[in-house]
Parts: C-alpha cells; sequence; structure tokens
C-alpha cells in the first residue's frame, strides 16, 4: 500500500484538478451571448430596431440641444456652433413651455387613474360575461384602433358651444364651451383619451386575469368574501405586474401628447391652455426652424417621464423587495 494511501482517511477521494468551466470561467462565446445565443439570434431585430429607432434619435437630439442646429440640405457643410446649456435655459424659462408641462401634468393626473380603474373594472367585468362576451370586446377596441381625425370630428360635434352634451347639460354647461374654455379644454381631451384608449388596456387586463388561479376566488368565496372583497383581496393583487405596465403605457403615451390637442382646439388653444410638450416641440422645430431648442424641449419631457415612471414602478409594486 503506497504512502498517499496510507496518509488519506477512509472513504476521501483525492481532489481533482477543475476545469475552467467548474472554477466559475465560462467560455468567451457564453460571457457575450450568454448560456443560449439562439435567444440573443431572435432578440437581435428587435434590439436593432430599439437603437434604430429609439436610442439613436435620442442621442441625436442631446447633440443638438446643445448647438445652434439647423436644417440644410444634404450633403451641406455649414457651420453648427456649440452652445452649452442656452437651448435648456431658454427653454425652462419660456412661459409657454411651462405652462405645457403643467398641462400635460394635468392631463395625467385624469387621465392615468381613469385609465387603470375604468380598464381593470371593465376587463373584470367581460371576464365573466358569458353571453356576447366576443362583441363587447371588439366594442370596447374599435375606438383604439379607428382614426383619431375620424373620431375628433364626432367630439367637436359633442362638446362645442351647441353640442349634444351642452344643449343636455343647459345653464350647467360651462361658458365658452369645453373645448375654447381654458379650464375645461385639458380635462376634455383627457376624457376623450381615455375612452379612445380603454380598448387596448381592457386587453391587457383580461390578459392578466387569465393567470389568476380561480381557486384563490373559491377559497375567498369560502371565507365569506363578496364580489366587491374578492376584487380588492384576490384580482388587485393578482393582476399587479400588469397594473404596472398600464401605469407606464399611459403615463409615457400621455407625455406624447399631439394629435388631439392640435385637432381638437387648433393647436393648443385656447391661448396655451391646451398645449403639449410634444406640440410646442413641433411649432419650434418644424415651423418656426428651432430645432436646438426643440431637442432641448424634448431632452427635458424624457427626464420628466423618466422621474415619474421610475416614481410608479418604486411605489405601485414594480418590483419585489425580499
Amino acid at each position: 500500500m503506497s504512502s498517499d494511501t496510507l496518509g488519506r482517511s477512509p472513504g476521501v477521494r483525492s481532489p481533482r484538478r477543475t476545469s475552467g468551466k467548474a472554477s466559475g470561467k465560462l467560455p468567451v462565446r457564453q460571457r457575450v451571448f450568454g448560456k443560449h445565443p439562439l435567444g440573443a439570434l431572435f432578440s437581435a431585430p428587435y434590439l436593432i430596431f430599439v437603437l434604430l429607432v429609439f436610442a439613436y434619435p435620442l442621442i441625436f437630439a442631446g447633440y443638438i440641444s446643445v448647438h445652434d442646429y439647423f436644417f440644410s440640405a444634404p450633403g451641406a457643410v455649414v457651420d453648427r456652433p456649440f452652445t452649452g446649456i442656452e437651448n435648456y435655459v431658454t427653454a425652462l424659462t419660456d412661459p409657454r413651455v411651462l405652462r405645457s408641462f403643467l398641462n400635460v401634468g394635468i392631463f395625467l393626473i385624469i387621465n392615468v387613474p381613469l385609465t387603470v380603474v375604468l380598464s381593470l373594472v371593465l376587463a373584470t367585468a367581460l371576464n365573466k360575461v358569458v353571453r356576447f362576451r366576443a362583441f363587447l370586446r371588439v366594442s370596447y377596441y374599435i375606438p383604439y384602433v379607428t382614426a383619431s381625425v375620424a373620431v375628433v370630428g364626432v367630439w367637436l360635434f359633442l362638446f362645442n358651444g351647441n353640442g349634444l352634451v351642452s344643449t343636455l347639460l343647459g345653464p350647467l354647461a360651462p361658458d365658452p364651451a369645453w373645448l375654447i374654455n381654458p379650464y375645461w379644454a385639458m380635462p376634455t381631451i383627457a376624457l376623450f383619451v381615455t375612452w379612445k384608449q380603454l380598448g387596448f388596456y381592457i386587453l391587457l387586463y383580461l390578459a392578466a386575469l387569465q393567470n389568476v388561479p380561480n381557486e384563490l376566488y373559491e377559497s375567498a368565496s369560502t371565507d365569506g368574501a363578496g364580489a366587491v372583497r374578492s376584487f380588492f383581496s384576490v384580482t388587485i393583487p393578482g393582476v399587479r405586474s400588469a397594473t404596472v405596465l398600464v401605469l407606464l403605457l399611459a403615463t409615457v403615451t400621455g407625455a406624447n401628447l399631439f394629435t388631439e390637442p392640435y385637432l381638437l382646439t387648433g393647436g393648443g388653444g385656447p391661448n396655451g391652455a391646451s398645449a403639449s410638450p410634444v406640440l410646442i416641440m413641433y411649432q419650434q422645430g418644424i415651423q418656426q426652424g428651432k430645432p436646438g431648442y426643440a431637442a432641448a424641449i424634448g431632452v427635458v419631457l424624457v427626464i420628466f417621464v423618466l422621474v415619474i415612471a421610475l416614481l410608479q414602478y418604486r411605489y405601485a409594486g414594480g418590483r419585489d423587495d425580499k
């Protein structure tokens, strides 16, 4: 018997040399593409799309915002001097820009809570409907896929001075009318956008409700919970991730408000009461030829949306704290 065998305890094997993989050193291919390179291949088209459509324009907007930039003919070499934060200072001290951010804040305060509450309640009701289920779902989704230009004509008919809503309300209707009233223009636009986009968010909640186990509702019913208690104790926690998604999408979509004030109030009227930051960007960058100034407003808007989205994600339960 050798000396190595005598010096080793019974039942204990000698240590073997570990390979690079076992010691924690992964091959370069796995470090770059992960354990499943095929997944990276399938996600590559969308990654390229995000880089070209979102990342590059955002970086280029940041470049434009710190230069005295203007559009020129293709191939022309022109001087675009560096201006630093001058465009940002001008934007943050412009009463029209500040008013537009206040307007979009009012819009979000009305639109986002209404979107979450109405879409969740209607999705819960539709999920329990047996007859005419497909018809009702399509009915709610039709306004979302209908062109805004077509639907705007209906709302102009409803909310103008002699419209159906004002006629029904009689002396209770505001004077001047809804869309030319500095206090009611933005709330009316918020109601319009909520109604038009509600069908999309209802579908998101309907998909989320399919993943809530029926056993939870049966247990709640056994414990004596009614429909309302089950809604708050089972449904709302069960669709929390969908709620966070709806909050984020409604916020991002609302912050990019453009078509509705442009069409409903003739470009942000009355006196800028319904102007949005994106509408101001269009007016300054395209109509008045100040792309650097418009880009600065856009960068500020991106920061504004990111702050709100992070707060929503943090406090609406977007992550599970362990």
